[in-house]
């Protein structure tokens, strides 16, 4: 199974300290949709994993939250595209649980819904916890360098990134990459 998993907040979308909160708040940032909707063309599985403790912190509900997600899917629908599943964490920092990232229960959630060692796969997002949640269960780390990830912009990774992180400019960057990477693997059989 081809698999790749992405961040949401400042992988796909803009981000915003503030959070996410309502589907008028949620801007897809250039070239992101048309870069999953390449992957999924590709046969590529696209899901995310993201934090969402907006949620617990009661700055929006459940329902808005599908809200953003619905708009998510309208907008990837019109390119014949789709994310397969989107995992969130809907804890606070403070909450100790094990699905918010850099913890690594998000992906583990997902390697039991596909019923997979998610070894190898890679994993996408603007912010070393991103990274390290996927490390966790084996997955190739990513870093964009938009959303957090702008900070980076021509600087080394700093210790805390896992090594071997592989680093694009945006998503776009990152699609080529993994479907260039796919293309070439087919070539050498």
């Amino acid at each position: 199974m081809k698999l790749v998993i992405l961040d949401r907040d400042g992988t796909i979308n803009q981000d915003s300290d503030d959070f996410i909160k309502s589907p008028e708040e949620w801007i897809p940032l250039p070239g992101a949709l048309e870069a999953i909707a390449r992957m999924h063309h590709a046969g590529w599985h696209v899901v995310i994993a993201s934090n969402q403790s907006g949620l617990g912190r009661g700055l929006f509900d459940v329902v808005s939250l599908n809200a953003i997600h619905t708009k998510m899917h309208k907008a990837l629908a019109a390119l014949g595209a789709r994310i397969d599943a989107v995992f969130y964490c809907p804890h606070t920092p403070d909450d100790g649980c094990t699905c918010r990232k850099p913890q690594p229960g998000l992906f583990q959630q997902i390697g039991d819904r596909y019923g997979i060692e998610l070894k190898g796969v890679p994993s996408v997002g603007d912010s070393v916890r991103d990274l390290q949640a996927g490390v966790a269960v084996g997955c190739t780390p990513h870093l964009v360098l938009t959303g957090k990830g702008a900070v980076y912009r021509g600087r080394e990774l700093p210790a805390p990134f896992p090594p071997g992180t592989r680093v694009h400019e945006n998503l776009a960057a990152f699609a080529d990459d993994l479907l260039a990477r796919a293309e070439s693997r087919i070539e050498t059989v």
